[in-house]
């Protein structure tokens, strides 16, 4: 994109000033790197946004942002049900909580290159990956009815999981307002089979070193130490998710037509929130969300097993679990007054700074972990939420490194093949069932993930504590 289009706040942060039928303005935080590198569709889709009824403050787009369905990648808005807000499917996305946990080993570095590649087998035949991939777990309409409403809390109370994480993952596990009933027969049908498996595209179990150290109170606050090891895992809600964002888009377009809204988009498919169907669409979505949130608890009841046959005495401990592509009713300022907004999300993480109620005793006091997937070869990062991120975006930060180009582009430029070669040369095991997924998800797919947060970092809305490096990667 051209600089020139904006107005420049500062050295991270770009301004679109209303107009047309712009409501709000729209604000990119990114350098000036960043910028150029974006794709001139994220500048209109953050307009586009911008003209929704209800939006509060502005049309916000985080550092990795790239253009998607609708809102952009990258795209945060807040609606207020008292000024006629809306709610969006194509602003929570396909995949509906999708996001990241991550789990402490306690264990150093060399230990886990003692048995590498036998852990990297392991790790690939326990944990069902790739696109339509299914697992052992089969559900019955009773327990699917039960995992829509008790996500996480459901996999524990079966034995896939244990009671202590509930308090370090995002809603303390269960979603509330879930609506299993506004879920189709289709999509449960999806899901039944799905549970505890990865999926494909960019989800990922990585197990990663702790390369490096940026704020060392929030690193030990967090169980981080340099040369210890973490699990890392990046999946959602499934084939679930992706059918609830599918059938409600339709909905949405004729229901938005039904009230009267324009669209400059067709993605932009919404709903009043106070409608029936906006009604329906919350239920279904927090269904979805506890059915990611229950899928990841269980996968990582699978990667605890794995590790406790090569180490016996580790103890994966849960540091967080947080979404992304979520739309969550939550309080905040606006203009001195605090109001119930519907914060959507899209491609952006979940930033709440020290002191927020929502947080565990335990980081209440440095603030909630941001878990930042970046790509097989360049790393990801832990970040932590800044007390300033609710002034600059409703507390949110970017999730990820971003993609620079797309997968079919990707497929001309890499032979996945040769990307996990090379990576084993760096000592990075990749494990895959498929050389295309690989090669879609190059590292030189994606944008340079230290600038990325970097930029999140300066512009206040998250603080870089650690950098993580993979040694094994399970991709789909």
């Amino acid at each position: 994109m051209d600089p020139a289009r904006f107005t420049r706040v500062d050295a991270t942060a770009w301004r679109v000033e209303p107009h047309g039928a712009m409501r709000v303005p729209a604000v990119i935080y990114a350098d000036e790197d960043l910028i150029r590198a974006m794709d001139d569709k994220v500048y209109e889709q953050a307009v586009n946004v911008a003209t929704l009824p209800g939006i509060v403050k502005a049309s916000y787009v985080m550092p990795d942002a790239h253009w998607g369905y609708g809102f952009p990648i990258g795209g945060v808005a807040a609606f207020d049900p008292d000024q006629d807000g809306v709610v969006s499917a194509g602003g929570v996305g396909f995949d509906i909580s999708c996001g990241v946990r991550t789990m402490l080993t306690g264990l150093a570095v060399p230990a886990i290159r003692l048995v590498q590649q036998s852990l990297a087998e392991s790790l690939f035949r326990e944990i069902p990956a790739g696109l339509g991939s299914r697992g052992a777990i089969a559900l019955d309409p009773f327990e699917m009815e039960a995992m829509l409403a008790g996500g996480a809390a459901w996999a524990v109370a079966r034995g896939w999981g244990e009671a202590r994480d509930l308090e370090r993952i995002e809603e303390g596990g269960t979603m509330a307002g879930a609506e299993p009933a506004c879920v189709s027969a289709h999509a449960k049908e999806r899901q039944r089979r799905e549970m505890g498996t990865l999926g494909s595209g960019n989800h990922y179990l990585e197990v990663q070193a702790v390369a490096e150290i940026f704020d060392a109170p929030a690193a030990e606050a967090f169980g981080l130490a340099e040369n210890e090891v973490v699990v890392t895992i990046h999946c959602g809600s499934r084939g679930l998710g992706h059918q609830i964002g599918t059938e409600f888009l339709k909905e949405m377009v004729i229901a938005a037509q039904a009230a009267g809204i324009g669209l400059p988009d067709r993605e932009l498919a919404c709903a009043p929130i106070r409608s029936e169907i906006g009604q329906r669409y919350l239920g279904a979505m927090r269904a979805g969300i506890n059915c990611a949130l229950a899928n990841r608890e269980i996968l990582g009841h699978f990667a605890r097993r794995v590790f406790g046959h090569f180490f016996p005495e580790a103890d994966l401990r849960l540091l967080f679990d947080v979404s992304h592509n979520t739309c969550k009713v939550e309080p905040h300022a606006v203009d001195g007054k605090t109001r119930d907004l519907f914060v959507h999300r899209k491609g952006a993480t979940r930033a709440f700074g020290p002191g927020h109620a929502s947080l565990p005793a335990a980081l209440r006091a440095t603030g909630q972990p941001v878990l930042i997937g970046g790509s097989m070869g360049t790393g990801s990062y832990i970040l932590v939420g800044a007390a300033e991120s609710e002034a600059k975006a409703f507390s949110s930060a970017c999730h990820g490194a971003g993609r620079a180009m797309s997968r079919h582009a990707a497929l001309r430029h890499w032979s996945g093949r040769r990307i996990v070669d090379e990576l084993a040369a760096q000592g990075i095991l990749v494990k895959s069932v498929s050389t295309r997924g690989v090669a879609e998800e190059a590292p030189g797919a994606y944008k340079d993930v230290g600038a990325v947060v970097a930029a999140a970092e300066h512009a206040g809305l998250a603080r870089r504590v650690a950098r993580l490096t993979p040694l094994i990667c399970i991709k789909g």
